[in-house]
This record gives C-alpha cells, sequence and structure tokens, in this order.
C-alpha cells in the first residue's frame, strides 16, 4: 500500500519532489508521535535513531537508482515499510496509536512540505467521504454528544427520519434495542448505518416523552440548492456541489423562466466551499451558451483539461448577480470566475478563498484513500485561482460608504474594481506573495453580509449599472 501510493505521488503531484526528500520527510513522522525518533540524512546514508541509538540506516544511492516512478515508489515502500516495523517493535508510543495513525503521520509530514490540500485518509475517514460525495444509504440524519447524551444534530429535508417526525434536538436512546450513551458515538453510528432498504428503529427521547420510529435506509443526497422568488427575482441559494446540483439548478431555472420570468437572477455561493468539480462546470454550463468555462494545468498529461460550455443560457440573457465571500471557495470560485469571464454574470462581495488546487482521489489497497493535488485551476485568458481567488466587480467589504461610492460610479459608467481586475487578470502562476496580497487587499476577503443582497438588487434595478459592471474589462 505505501509503494503504491508514493509511487502515485511522484508520477502525479502537481509539483516534484525528489526521492530522498520523500523517504525523510515520510519517516520524521515517527519523531512526531514518538519524540524519542530522529532522523537525518548523513554521508549519503537516511539514518534513522530512537535516544539517540541506531535504529537503521539505508544508502541514498538505494533510492536514487530507481528510474520510474513505479520503481521508485517499490523501493520507498520497502524502506519504510522496515522502518516501521522497527519503530514499532521498540515503541509502545507508536503501538499505543495504531498501524494507521503511523501511516498517517509519515503522509502527514509529506505533504506538509508539498502543498496544504493532499492528505492520506484512512479508511474509517474515507467511507465518510465517499458517502459524502455520492449521498450516502443512510436515515437523513446526524448526531453528537450534547450534554449528558447524544442528540440529533441536523435531519436532512425528505429524508427518512424528516418523514417520520424525527427533530434537530431529540435525544437518541437506543438503535434496535441497543442502549446507547454519550461515551459510545461511534458505536451509534455504526449502529445507524446500513444497506439501502433495510429498517432500523430509533428509541428517541423529546422532553419527558419516550418514543420509537422506524426507518428505512434510502440514498440520501445532501440538499445543496435552496430558492426563493422575491421582488421578481429569482435568489438561488448553492451551499455546496453534491452529485445533485446540477440537476436541481436546471430545474430551478426552467421552472423560474417556464411562465413567467423574473427580471433577474442571483446566485448565492457565500460560504460554499465547494464540492464536485464537474458538477461545479455543469452549473456554470446552465447560464452560459457557447466558450471555454475553465482549464486545468499539472505534470502528469492526464492533468491538463479543459471544459467548454456547450448548452444554453437557462436564464434566457436576464442579468445575474453572483455573491461571494471570503469563504467561497474551490468549485464556487470557478463557477464566479467563469459566469465572470464570460461576461455573464457580475460578481458582488468579497475577495474568495483561493483555492484553486484540484485534488486526486486514489483509493488505496488498503481502503483508505490518497488525496493528491495534481492540477491547478486557471481561467480561460490564464490567471490562477490558486491564491488569488476570485475579486468582484462590486466590492461589500469596504465599508457601507465604499459600497455607496461603488454603486455610484457604476452608475456613471465608471467601473471602481477595473485597475485591480485587470493586474489580477494579467497574473501568470507563480504568482508572487507580494501581488497576492495587493491584489487581495483591493477587496479584502470577509464573510457575507445583508449589504450583499441590497448591492445584488441595486445591479438588478439598475441597467446602466449593471452593464458597467457586466463590462469591468474589455472581453
Amino acid at each position: 500500500m505505501i509503494a503504491e501510493a508514493m509511487r502515485l505521488v511522484l508520477e502525479r503531484h502537481l509539483e516534484g519532489a525528489a526521492i530522498p526528500d520523500l523517504a525523510l520527510w515520510s519517516l520524521r513522522g515517527l519523531g512526531v508521535l514518538d519524540p524519542r525518533f530522529d532522523v537525518v540524512q548523513h554521508d549519503g546514508q537516511l539514518r534513522v535513531t530512537v535516544e539517540d541509538k541506531p535504529l537503521a540506516a539505508f544508502p541514498l544511492a538505494r533510492l536514487a537508482a530507481a528510474a520510474t516512478p513505479e520503481a521508485a515508489g517499490t523501493a520507498l515502500g520497502e524502506l519504510l515499510a522496515e522502518t516501521y516495523e522497527a519503530a514499532w517493535r521498540v515503541s509502545p508510543v507508536l503501538r499505543r496509536a495504531g498501524a494507521d495513525r503511523v501511516i498517517a503521520s509519515g503522509f502527514d509530514e509529506v505533504f506538509n512540505h508539498l502543498d496544504p490540500y493532499s492528505r492520506y485518509v484512512t479508511a474509517a475517514e474515507a467511507r465518510i467521504s465517499r458517502e459524502r460525495r455520492v449521498g450516502q444509504s443512510g436515515l437523513g440524519l446526524r448526531i453528537a454528544v450534547r450534554g449528558n447524551g447524544l442528540r440529533v444534530v441536523a435531519v436532512t429535508q425528505g429524508g427518512p427520519a424528516a418523514e417520520e417526525g424525527v427533530r434537530v434536538g431529540d435525544r437518541l436512546l437506543a438503535v434496535d434495542g441497543r442502549r446507547l450513551s454519550a461515551a459510545e458515538p461511534e458505536r451509534a453510528a455504526a449502529l445507524l448505518e446500513g444497506p439501502e432498504g433495510s429498517a432500523v428503529t430509533l428509541t428517541l427521547a423529546r422532553g419527558t416523552r419516550r418514543f420509537g420510529v422506524t426507518l428505512v435506509r434510502e440514498l440520501v443526497v445532501p440538499e445543496t440548492v435552496s430558492v426563493e422568488r422575491r421582488d421578481d427575482i429569482l435568489w438561488i441559494s448553492v451551499s455546496g456541489f453534491s452529485s445533485q446540483t446540477e440537476d436541481r439548478i436546471i430545474a430551478t431555472l426552467v421552472e423560474g423562466f417556464d411562465d413567467r420570468p423574473p427580471r433577474g437572477v442571483v446566485l448565492d455561493l457565500r460560504g460554499n466551499r465547494g464540492g464536485l468539480l464537474t458538477q461545479a462546470v455543469a452549473v456554470a454550463d446552465a447560464f452560459l451558451t457557447s466558450g471555454e468555462v475553465a482549464r486545468t494545468e499539472g505534470r502528469h498529461p492526464d492533468a491538463a483539461r479543459r471544459y467548454v460550455a456547450g448548452g444554453r443560457d437557462l436564464a434566457q440573457g436576464r442579468p445575474v448577480v453572483v455573491l461571494v465571500d471570503g469563504r467561497t471557495a474551490s468549485a464556487a470560485e470557478i463557477v464566479a470566475m467563469a459566469l465572470a469571464a464570460r461576461h455573464r454574470a457580475v460578481i458582488v462581495g468579497s475577495a474568495t478563498t483561493g483555492k484553486g488546487l484540484i485534488q486526486l482521489v486514489a483509493p488505496l489497497a488498503n481502503e483508505a484513500e490518497l488525496l493528491i493535488t495534481w492540477s491547478q485551476v486557471v481561467s480561460p485568458s490564464g490567471w490562477p485561482v490558486q491564491g488569488l481567488g476570485v475579486l468582484p466587480e462590486l466590492c461589500t467589504s469596504l465599508g457601507p460608504e465604499a459600497l455607496a461610492a461603488g454603486l455610484a460610479e457604476l452608475a456613471a459608467g465608471r467601473p471602481p474594481m477595473a485597475a485591480a481586475l485587470a493586474r489580477q487578470r494579467a497574473a501568470r502562476p507563480p504568482v508572487l506573495p507580494s501581488e497576492v496580497v495587493a491584489l487581495r487587499g483591493a477587496c479584502p476577503p470577509a464573510e457575507g453580509r445583508p449589504a450583499d443582497l441590497a448591492a445584488a438588487r441595486a445591479l438588478i434595478d439598475s441597467p446602466r449599472a449593471y452593464e458597467t459592471a457586466l463590462r469591468s474589462l474589455p472581453q
């Protein structure tokens, strides 16, 4: 498994790494768990000591001789397996931590040197992540320890639990007659899981009342889209990009424009931390008729991809405003970037997170997963999302006076963010940290605020201000 993971890092990670460095960083994970371990490179060898006593030594030439990622991965896997086994025998701390934690600590050290998003995911964590990505055969509820008991802390609208009247705050006492305590959240979670179509009986308490409900497990995909029609504007809030977000957006637009089309659309991506890249591209595509949406670049040939719009504008050319804030990240930034680049939407809010690195999810033989950063997103014109984020055409994070001045400038035909946007569009990776700070300082990242909603409506109410913002830069 370790050999396979190292081969993937060597072959696919966005940044190349020297084989001896991967070995050194991995083994330093031992010292994170048990400070008695130390690892150094000396006289052409990689030496591991415990309390200053030699434990293992390997000639670096053994690693350097590997001519391919597969051969290097095998050599690294053998070296690490031998050393972990020797360390395991002499360290009660490692044995208490467990094999999963030892392996994870090594990968933590590797990725600390490479990028902030790659990571090793244990088998248990991987199962939860897979369920989150594709929906889970479950009950549509989430539990957590609250006070001296286990309580329901979230209920999915339309899921089995919601349909049977389970509420947030209900206390979970037993599952299929097996009593539970606050000290057993993992056991409770395991009892709640099961195959799609199977039934489970929960014993709950609400105040002084005890009651039971029988739920049938089904595929539950988290709801990510909420819709409201107000002031003849279609307000669409997207909290994340799951496997069904595209379908929900398309259905919302088709229904919203079927009979009496609204004056405009506000797409609220504030606080949206991302999700599935393909879903983000599809959502952007729903507002576009043609043109490149985004592209990705990386070391591996398969990392280079172009995403091109090929649908029809379901918003029928009506004004579109996209709300973003400092927590808008990843896939959500791609949507904002694409719609701004194609002059299809005006971006309102603050600088976004600037998370433009794409992770490949690689399953491993032990049912764990490796998340490897293998590409980065760039705009159709070539500027990178990573670090810079997306800048708005109308900034709301500088205070009410600056926002009012910005709206007045737009109404007068003068785009207030034109200079910062032009400078951003001219950036190419790698962007100097000083340039990142300067650009993001033009509209500092901030959490969403009510002023964002008022600004979006003001733009839809003022065609001239909207058109000026839309053309802040020539196409």
